[in-house]
């Protein structure tokens, strides 16, 4: 979990393609952001999406933590989920295809936010937070993490990302920015789903990561 965002580096490395597109006119802006979402979700095979789907339907099912649980189990995706799906989708889209249309620097921002949002799965994973399951990917990764290292991984995160930024002509504090909102995005998730579930599920963390994308990806187009 504290390693997860070093998996995604290969793909962040790919965001210079489509910058360059735009850059040059030769794709719109909506059109490469649209590839570049597409892009990450293909690098898990829609499986944090499919979380995503899972946790708003059982949360949207009632109150009944027994009954929310059985819901995410079932794989169905209700109109919870699909809206949910939907909703991130096109607020991701939305909001790279304004980077884009900055200027390739600001593809720095997105990157970071990518990064970010798998960082958040050590949040989800540290100690204090229970599973909502005796079993499943939930019980084996929560409470794996200790906050130390965490809190570490956030700062070394955060500086590298700062550094990034200032190389790229940006503000430096962009990337505190990004960082800090991609966390409180997946503390709200996670706090939702320890007073309703009990703890976390590998869904709950699939749509943290989700989640945590989405309003980092947002928070990155106020910079200026």
């Amino acid at each position: 979990m504290i390693l997860a965002p070093l998996v995604m580096l290969p793909l962040v490395a790919l965001l210079a393609g489509p910058a360059l597109l735009t850059a040059h006119g030769h794709a719109p802006p909506l059109v490469a952001a649209g590839l570049l979402v597409a892009a990450v979700v293909l690098s898990t095979r829609g499986m944090h999406l499919d979380g995503l789907a899972d946790t708003c339907d059982g949360l949207s099912a009632g109150y009944d933590r027994e009954r929310a649980l059985a819901v995410m189990r079932t794989g169905d995706v209700g109109p919870s989920g699909a809206g949910a799906i939907a909703l991130v989708l096109l607020i991701q889209a939305a909001a790279t295809a304004d980077l884009l249309s900055r200027s390739p620097s600001h593809l720095v921002l997105a990157a970071l936010a990518v990064l970010a949002s798998r960082h958040v799965l050590a949040w989800g994973c540290r100690r204090g937070v229970p599973p909502a399951r005796p079993e499943g990917l939930g019980a084996a990764m929560a409470g794996s993490v200790g906050l130390a290292p965490v809190i570490g991984t956030a700062g070394v995160l955060t500086a590298a990302g700062a550094v990034a930024a200032w190389a790229a002509g940006l503000p430096w504090w962009s990337s505190p920015v990004v960082v800090a909102a991609a966390i409180a995005g997946s503390w709200a998730l996670f706090a939702r789903a320890v007073r309703r579930l009990g703890g976390i599920t590998g869904d709950v963390l699939g749509a943290a990561v989700e989640i945590a994308l989405t309003v980092a990806l947002a928070a990155a187009t106020l910079v200026p």
